[in-house]
């Protein structure tokens, strides 16, 4: 999630472009063949560094939602302002986020998302300052807005992946797969770390941690230079990522359907079965299935995008089936099998973003995909809320039913169908070295 204007190109020194890398001592073989392959990964100079910093700054992204409720809510009594304020920075952060990235993609990483990641932080600083102080209302939604700047840096990982790993498919299949599994254990983890400090600290901790995990990963990860992809510069053609996106970001708004309307309905079920403080770790199942597959699916050949929501589809009927049942073990291992079809088909479905995307425009098309899914995910929540109160919660879990079946059936139209080894989109440039 990243935002800015083009004024944020002089904050920060240009980055240098990346330097060729010596010829390894093995004469280009690459790492051991005997080691796993994400021991492989990360026997790559530099990319050990660059990983804790990004999964340093990542885990905020899990945070800041919950840690802004708690706090609005504990302070000013009203959790209708703190889903408004909430709201309007998810609101803000899909109109900035693409611009964001584009800057990211012409200026270099290191130029633009450390001035960004600034304000975004300022704006956290200025959210905890107005709540704490009793500020007119107005002043918490534009904090909270200017939290829009921060930049995604799942994005920007799995860039410099892709041009570390140009020449290999493979390896940056694993890539992508450990990527995946790391937003799925920062989403985890972040809400439950964030609850804790809110409840247990003081009602500000969970914003202040946040800020300074994110500010202290981005630092890391961007002083990490030579992994870093060269700035692309102005556009020079190939056309818009938009455009060359257009079928696939329909596939990214339903699965964020999908992931918003399982945590509405869990939720609802779970306490109308009075085990509301259940949901938590329940929910954390889906999460953690999700997490297992991403790093399983790291280790074998891709599969087809079409397959894999067709496994989604099937998987998605499970938690309506056990939430039928009344019981809570059921509906845990049911959305444990859920989740697991969730990273392979998030993994494959980037991959075509890659294959797609203009040449030096990655960034840009991977925010817009993010941008869909967290478009879908409000759009998930608020259909299954409606469901909730108008035909039960357990009627509730067809939302997400329903909306695995339309990604299957917009995959199974054969516009998204590739070989596995087309998943991977090739970036031109000089290789690069990092040592720590």
């Amino acid at each position: 999630m990243a935002v800015t204007g083009t004024t944020l190109v002089l904050a920060a020194p240009s980055a240098p472009a990346a330097a060729p890398a010596p010829r390894p001592p093995d004469g280009g073989r690459g790492p051991r063949r005997t080691a796993g392959p994400y021991r492989r990964l990360f026997e790559l100079p530099g990319t050990r560094r660059f990983t804790a910093g990004n999964l340093v700054a990542r885990l905020p992204m899990g945070m800041f939602g919950v840690s802004a409720v708690m706090m609005i809510a504990g302070q000013r009594g009203s959790y209708a302002l703190a889903g408004a304020v909430t709201a309007t920075g998810l609101a803000a952060t899909a109109l900035v986020a693409p611009w964001t990235a584009r800057l990211v993609d012409r200026h270099g990483q290191a130029r633009i998302a450390v001035p960004a990641t600034l304000i975004a932080v300022l704006g956290s600083l200025s959210l905890v300052l107005c709540v704490r102080a009793g500020a007119p209302t107005w002043t918490l939604f534009a904090s909270y807005a200017a939290t829009a700047t921060t930049p995604n840096i799942g994005g920007m990982s799995r860039a410099r992946w892709t041009h570390l790993l140009r020449d290999s498919p493979a390896s940056r299949h694993t890539a992508m797969s450990f990527e995946q599994a790391a937003d799925e254990l920062c989403f985890m983890l972040g809400p439950v770390l964030a609850a804790f400090l809110c409840s247990a600290v003081f009602p500000e901790a969970g914003t202040l941690t946040g800020a300074f995990l994110l500010l202290t990963g981005m630092l890391v990860f961007t002083s990490c230079r030579a992994t870093q992809p060269p700035a692309a510069g102005p556009p020079r053609g190939g056309g818009s990522p938009l455009r060359a996106l257009g079928p696939l970001l329909p596939l990214f708004l339903v699965c964020g359907v999908l992931f918003g309307s399982m945590e509405i309905a869990s939720i609802a079920h779970l306490d109308a079965l009075g085990l509301g403080a259940a949901s938590g770790p329940v929910l954390a199942l889906q999460a953690a299935g999700s997490c297992a597959a991403g790093l399983l699916y790291g280790t074998v050949r891709a599969r087809s995008l079409t397959a894999c929501a067709c496994a989604l589809a099937v998987l998605m009927t499970l938690p309506w089936a056990a939430a039928a049942t009344g019981s809570v073990a059921a509906l845990a291992c049911a959305l444990l099998l859920a989740g697991m079809a969730t990273a392979p088909t998030m993994v494959t479905a980037m991959a075509e973003v890659h294959a797609r995307i203009p040449e030096g425009r990655l960034n840009e098309g991977m925010t817009l995909a993010v941008t869909a899914t967290l478009t879908g995910i409000a759009g998930g929540a608020a259909t299954a809320g409606w469901a909730v109160e108008t035909v039960g919660p357990v009627a509730a879990y067809g939302v997400p039913a329903a909306a695995a079946t339309v990604a299957l059936v917009a995959t199974g139209a054969g516009r998204f169908v590739r070989r596995p080894s087309d998943h991977a989109r090739v970036v031109r440039g000089p290789a690069a070295r990092d040592p720590q």
